[in-house]
């Protein structure tokens, strides 16, 4: 298992990748609360404390532990010219023996979307996945109607799998999404989602 010995951090061409911090709370609840109609079609509904200090509290305690003991890489997107908080992205569910894989989300806020950003952070996150983690696959989940989501995934370089019925719950309904995934070494030809 891979343990930084430092604060881990991913450098991309105009972006740190970096874990939240306790003085992140008041750029994170900003942007949240001011990108929230652009985020809640696409995310699981969020609990009445969800942009509360107590809550994000738990949420750099738990992306401390996650890192700690390599079940997680939950970062923030930190553009470097001006150290502004962009979004954040996350492989989550890390399996390791025989399947070496992880599951990625992210989300950015509505003023930095279509700039580029998350496919960037994304490119960054994969390549660290792959080089340093040692992960085989990364999968990716998004709902079929969000074409953003999707194109952005297929211009990172995942590729169509299918469909996952009732994969999780967003807005308070159990919903169906497209299912993607990037392998290490993919030998897959181009695959057209359907």
């Amino acid at each position: 298992m891979f343990i930084p010995r430092r604060k881990l951090r991913i450098e991309t061409e105009r972006m740190t990748l970096r874990q939240p911090v306790m003085n992140d709370f008041r750029d994170w609840s900003s942007l949240r609360t001011t990108s929230a109609d652009f985020l809640t079609p696409w995310e699981p509904s969020w609990a009445r404390d969800h942009l509360a200090r107590k809550g994000f509290t738990n949420r750099v305690y738990w992306a401390q532990r996650s890192i700690s003991n390599g079940s997680a890489v939950p970062l923030f997107l930190i553009r470097r010219e001006d150290q502004v908080l962009l979004g954040a992205i996350t492989l989550d569910n890390i399996r390791r023996g025989p399947s070496q894989a992880g599951t990625l989300g992210y989300w950015i806020g509505a003023p930095f979307a279509r700039q580029g950003y998350m496919k960037e952070a994304i490119l960054g996150m994969v390549h660290y996945a792959f080089e340093r983690l040692d992960l085989s696959r990364i999968e990716a989940a998004c709902l079929p109607e969000n074409k953003a989501s999707r194109a952005l995934l297929e211009k990172s370089g995942f590729k169509y799998e299918g469909v996952a019925q009732s994969y999780l719950q967003i807005d308070g309904r159990w919903r169906t999404h497209v299912l993607y995934a990037s392998l290490r070494m993919d030998r897959r030809g181009r695959t057209e989602a359907g």
